[in-house]
């Protein structure tokens, strides 16, 4: 029998007009074989008087005692843990997931609703017929940030991170207290606590409906306090509708993953900014040769070339290269050929200490409290032998070993937008705004800004350049071994003072300008007429 069918087996058993009398039964064997212990280890002769039976045995004595002293210590623990255990968060979330008898007054409680920062109410407990769902008006679209609360299959995202908030119990003893004391007397219906985030629930719908039905996500949030305004990952499953299909193991779609913060990814020409970046800060001049046959670091390997000579080719036309190039003009054409040079020339180890001050091979929490944490992944740079100069070239582009998520690509585009400065991604409205690291220098950021502006008016990302509402960005298009490349977008808006910086990515979508960044400035361009720029 599989475990879903014997955990519904066991809730049909708890429901039904049969179990209170085969509960009774229960108690009355427990204390029958709780007698039967306690007759062996006493002798009864004294008793009963007869004494023509023979004594125990010491040993069968000791092991009688020792038994006996085992099951009764677990009694005390239990009842320990049951009537001490209502004071205390743990157990209050254990017993929602884990007892489903009838009775049980962890299933009352009416969990406090979880909100955007406008008020809009993204789930939310409503009773019914004894029984308290919960309920989640805005189904898949908020589904891998807000999460499910279910007495089955238990709890994820915020639902599982702020359980505790939710379920009633403040950070202190007296509002479990309180909590327990309502459980225990029913006197009042336990109710928890509402808990505002920092998601805009319009935004979000509209990122949801701009992926569509395409495996990606969309990040977008504040470069000056780090609030997470848009954080969606498709393919989605509906909160509502949570059962065991939802866990298996069969689906490649893998709904289940929350892309944003957890997908792993080769971000492509996006990663050019952190190399640009590093390019500034050591006061790169001059130009480098690309030309159209491209960049290898030995006849082993096969040369590195910019797309635009592949598109050439499919055309059936030759192509000149680039030939020299500077930086700004480079990043703007996104020049594969110029920055694995770039990569190359800085070697191994300035390479990595660059990775590392942003933040790559990390978790960062979103959210956090005594009870429960919610993280996402930054990026994963590996080290490779230092001998292995194509792939710190393969590294440089984005490609080969390194790997990002699009929530620490939103990242790092929120840091250019605030001088360098990244704020702590924060997904409640309470939380207080803090700086999490510094990536680059104010200097090096406004540069490097300037650079991404340039991209959109007259590189990669001119296609959605808006004539009332400069955008900044970064188009990126990482190759991938089985289908076509992933499309990647970055960047923030307005340009002159910086409100949101925004990471889209579809996987196998094609080339970024064509497909992430559209998205992005549909976004920048709702929340413009929203008032959010």
């Amino acid at each position: 029998m599989a475990a879903a069918d014997l955990l519904n087996l066991l809730d049909g058993l708890f429901r039904s007009s049969a179990w209170p009398g085969l509960r009774v039964g229960l108690h009355v064997a427990f204390f029958l074989v709780l007698f039967y212990l306690l007759k062996l280890m006493f002798d009864f002769r004294d008793v009963t008087g007869l004494w023509h039976l023979a004594a125990p045995k010491r040993g069968y004595r000791v092991a009688s005692i020792s038994l006996a002293a085992l099951f009764v210590t677990s009694l005390a623990y239990q009842a320990t843990w049951q009537l001490a255990g209502v004071f205390r968060p743990e157990f209050i979330t254990f017993m929602q997931l884990h007892d489903r008898r009838q009775f049980n007054p962890a299933h009352r409680i009416q969990r406090g609703r979880l909100l955007d920062h406008r008020g809009e109410v993204l789930a939310y407990s409503q009773e019914h017929q004894g029984q308290v769902y919960r309920l989640y008006p805005y189904g898949p679209a908020f589904a891998h940030v807000v999460g499910y609360s279910h007495p089955k299959f238990g709890a994820a995202g915020i639902e599982a991170a702020a359980d505790a908030h939710l379920n009633g119990g403040a950070a202190s003893l007296a509002g479990w207290g309180e909590l327990g004391r309502r459980l225990v007397t029913q006197d009042k219906r336990p109710r928890g606590q509402d808990l505002t985030l920092t998601l805009d629930a319009e935004l979000q719908q509209r990122a949801f409906e701009l992926l569509g039905d395409r495996a990606g996500a969309v990040v977008l949030l504040r470069p000056d306090n780090g609030a997470v305004l848009v954080l969606v990952s498709t393919p989605a499953y509906d909160p509502n509708r949570i059962s065991a299909a939802l866990f298996q193991d069969d689906d490649p779609s893998a709904p289940l993953l929350n892309r944003a913060t957890q997908g792993l990814y080769p971000p492509g020409s996006t990663f050019k900014t952190t190399l640009a970046a590093l390019a500034l800060d050591l006061g790169f001049s001059g130009t480098l040769h690309c030309p159209a046959e491209g960049f290898t670091t030995s006849s082993r390997y096969p040369k590195i070339r910019d797309h635009e000579y592949y598109d050439a080719r499919r055309e059936g036309r030759s192509w000149k290269g680039y030939g020299d190039l500077d930086l700004a003009a480079a990043f703007a054409k996104s020049s594969n050929v110029f920055f694995a040079q770039l990569g190359v020339r800085y070697g191994h180890d300035v390479f990595y200490e660059n990775a590392e001050r942003f933040y790559f091979n990390r978790q960062i929490p979103l959210y956090e409290s005594p009870y429960g944490t919610w993280s996402m992944r930054t990026g994963v740079i590996p080290r490779i032998r230092p001998a292995d100069q194509y792939g710190l070239a393969q590294m440089a582009l984005g490609q080969g070993e390194a790997l990002a998520t699009p929530a620490h690509l939103a990242l790092i585009a929120a840091a250019v937008a605030n001088q360098g400065l990244a704020m702590k991604p924060r997904l409640v409205e309470s939380d207080p705004p803090a700086p999490l690291a510094r990536f680059m220098p104010a200097t090096t950021a406004w540069r490097l800004a300037a650079l991404m502006r340039k991209v959109i008016t007259e590189g990669t990302g001119r296609g959605i350049d808006l004539k009332d509402l400069p955008i900044a960005g970064k188009t990126g298009t990482a190759e991938t071994r089985h289908g076509e490349p992933h499309s990647w977008f970055i960047g923030f808006a307005p340009v002159e003072r910086p409100a949101l910086a925004v990471c889209v990515l579809i996987e196998h979508g094609g080339y970024g300008a064509q497909v992430a960044a559209p998205i992005a400035r549909d976004l920048f361009r709702l929340a413009w007429e929203r008032g959010l720029l």
